[in-house]
């Protein structure tokens, strides 16, 4: 991960009003954990995403942004139907689960998902 890559998703938090702070770096952080060694960026749909290089849609399998108000977790398709019965209580679409700003973001939930969505990723490559 380059220093200027870290510097932009942490532009972009900076941004963010300050009551949605603390849950996207929540939500980066549980991001990283889950992914190591993924390349942080912000150069695909302008919002903070997470990348490995050699797959389909440039590798990126992560996004997260803001949208009052919910910060929202953004994994590839069908990722959220599988995890439906977990995600019960969240607003979500195809793609995207949204997280109510002002409760805690659920990390593990989060970590689970983005597996989910590096190995649909990866699977796709076979």
């Amino acid at each position: 991960m380059t220093k200027r890559k870290t510097i932009e998703v942490e532009e972009y938090i900076a941004k963010c009003p300050k009551e949605a702070q603390g849950g996207l770096v929540k939500i980066r952080a549980a991001i990283r954990a889950a992914a190591p060694g993924a390349t942080e960026r912000t150069d695909y749909f302008q919002m903070p995403g997470y990348s490995y290089p050699g797959f389909d849609y440039d590798g990126m399998f992560a996004w997260f942004s803001f949208k009052k108000p919910y910060i929202r977790l953004h994994v590839r398709p069908p990722v959220i139907q599988q995890h439906k019965k977990e995600l019960a209580g969240y607003p979500a679409t195809k793609a995207i689960v949204s997280f109510p700003m002002g409760k805690p973001i659920p990390g593990t939930l989060v970590k689970k998902l983005v597996k989910g969505s590096l190995k649909v990723m990866k699977d796709r490559s076979k």
